[in-house]
């Protein structure tokens, strides 16, 4: 009985229903978020007295490297719990978690070399925290090729799921590598539990709105993906007939 509610969550039929409810909530969270932190990031937080107003791209910055980070764990997790307890929702979410998180990567990548070319003099340098971000985002791209050339899909969650558990290594040495490596990266910015580099509320506010904001996005644009992908892979099941025929006569 205790383990009802952990097969339940595993229900592709229920996470769609729960899920459509949430999502015009999560989506005006995500609104909400984003539009007052770009405002107040952008526009009224007071300039950097060192880097002046080209600090402010870790309001993109910031959040994206966190996500990418985040959403790569989520993968990690999801692949246990496809391999041990072969739940086909975990597989769900890891594919279509995967995308999510390599364009996270690839925008913590850009937004950090435009950030580096006035701090650094280049847009791009072999520095260690650059390296594994780099390599974040191959390890995004094994896991997205994985599951688009394996064509049995057991065979496929199998993969990705082990690809996502081994590759999940890397996430510490990117936290770690300006403490374990002399590193031109700067540590830190703003941490949740430890201190911040960033003593002005008005400064790190705004970027705590924003960090918000992008796994609010995650989170509306993975239930957007799930749902989709829920409706393909069961469309043989009675319940997945019924809603397609619901949404085609809304339509009509």
């Amino acid at each position: 009985m205790k383990w009802t509610w952990f097969h339940r969550l595993g229900s592709p039929k229920w996470f769609y229903q729960i899920s459509g409810r949430w999502l015009p909530w999560i989506a005006l969270a995500t609104l909400v978020l984003m539009s007052v932190g770009l405002v107040w990031g952008l526009a009224i937080a007071p300039a950097d007295y060192q880097q002046g107003n080209s600090f402010r791209i870790i309001y993109i910055h910031v959040p994206a490297s966190f996500l990418a980070q985040s959403i790569y764990i989520s993968l990690a997790i999801a692949g246990v719990v496809s391999l041990v307890w072969k739940m086909k929702l975990a597989d769900v979410a890891l594919q279509q978690a995967a995308p999510i998180g390599a364009w996270m990567a690839f925008v913590s990548l850009l937004t950090g070399a435009v950030w580096g070319k006035p701090t650094w003099g280049a847009y791009w340098v072999w520095d260690a925290r650059l390296t594994s971000m780099l390599i974040l985002l191959f390890l995004y791209f094994g896991v997205i090729a994985l599951g688009q050339a394996i064509t049995n899909r057991d065979s496929a969650a199998r993969a990705c799921a082990v690809l996502s558990i081994v590759g999940v290594v890397n996430i510490p040495i990117i936290k770690y590598s300006v403490e374990w490596w002399n590193t031109l990266h700067q540590p830190a910015t703003f941490t949740v539990t430890g201190r911040s580099g960033m003593t002005d509320p008005s400064m790190w506010i705004p970027l705590l709105l924003m960090v918000l904001a992008f796994y609010c996005f995650f989170t509306l644009v993975l239930f957007m993906r799930m749902r989709l992908e829920i409706l393909r892979r069961e469309g043989k099941t009675s319940w997945v007939k019924e809603e397609v025929a619901r949404l085609m006569g809304r339509k009509a």
